[in-house]
């Protein structure tokens, strides 16, 4: 896949100055849903593709402004519906005004990202591939903080929330693998792409049951095939690390993409090992 992103990168690069250019139309050109190439592009390069075309955007204007061009054809030229809201983002961007980067010569560059190929360590990543049918998950829930490293805090409360009626509930309800309490992430403010805002964690199971009382949130989701990543360590770094892996580096070389549905996964802390546990990660895709 590196090398269509890297053709995707020059398809960018042709288009920066059209008024149109979206993600919808990235993921096109690319032959993936948009929720996947978002997601694979922010873990390969460490920013959203919204702030990349910003980012080269704003370098090419810099380099424009430079040029002799002027600031207002420079602001129209690269999709600005004004000359302050480009004044704005240029001088938050760069630090300058418009005029002072030409009056002093300054030069800001974002230069054209490229992907490469970076062996690393050569660790195996173990999987597989499971298909499964249309199901709820039924449990608790509530929007928490987005945090990508440590205990989520706001998570453990919820943890800590559930009566003992819920929990027989959702015991007498589960009936489909994993058979396990797992935690459910969705509706993320960010899209799960930066570590802001806030997204919906359910702790619960999973049913293809569908009378469920009002004890409990009911998320239906669609039939679909599932990656299943095992992984085993000192608890949480390696479920997210693991997490990590399966975008950064499993996604891109597989012949997988993502559905937008919710990922969940399941965690039993080891017996006699503080802080240590297997965990398994679900994530729904399809074949490309």
């Amino acid at each position: 896949m590196l090398k269509e992103l890297n053709y995707v990168i020059d398809f960018i690069e042709e288009h920066l100055t059209d008024d149109d250019l979206s993600l919808d139309m990235i993921a096109e050109y690319a032959g993936v849903s948009g929720y996947h190439f978002r997601t694979v592009f922010y873990y390969l390069s460490g920013m959203t593709l919204s702030e990349y075309i910003k980012n080269r955007r704003l370098s090419e204007a810099n380099r424009d402004l430079l040029n002799g061009e002027k600031v207002t054809d420079v602001a129209f030229k690269y999709g600005y519906q004004s000359i302050d809201g480009f004044t704005r983002a240029f001088k938050k961007w760069s630090g300058f005004l418009p005029s002072e980067a030409v009056k002093m010569g300054i030069s800001k560059s974002f230069p054209k990202l490229s992907f490469i190929i970076t062996v690393r360590g050569g660790n195996i990543m173990e999987f597989r591939i499971v298909d499964m049918p249309a199901f709820n998950l039924v449990g608790v829930s509530r929007r928490v903080p987005m945090q990508f490293e440590g205990v989520n805090q706001e998570i453990v409360k919820l943890a800590e929330s559930i009566t003992d009626e819920q929990r027989k509930e959702m015991h007498a309800l589960q009936n489909i693998e994993p058979y396990e309490i797992v935690n459910a992430s969705y509706d993320a403010d960010a899209h799960f792409l930066k570590e802001e805002g806030y997204l919906t964690h359910l702790i619960g199971v999973l049913t293809t049951e569908n009378n469920v009382s009002d004890l409990l949130e009911k998320v239906p989701v669609e039939a679909h095939t599932w990656a299943v990543f095992p992984n085993e360590g000192p608890f949480p770094s390696t479920l997210q690390q693991t997490m990590a892996r399966i975008y950064a580096e499993w996604l891109p070389g597989s012949d997988y993409e993502l559905v937008d549905a919710p990922l969940f996964s399941f965690t039993k802390m080891h017996e006699d090992k503080p802080d240590y546990a297997y965990s398994e990660v679900w994530i729904p895709v399809r074949r490309k």
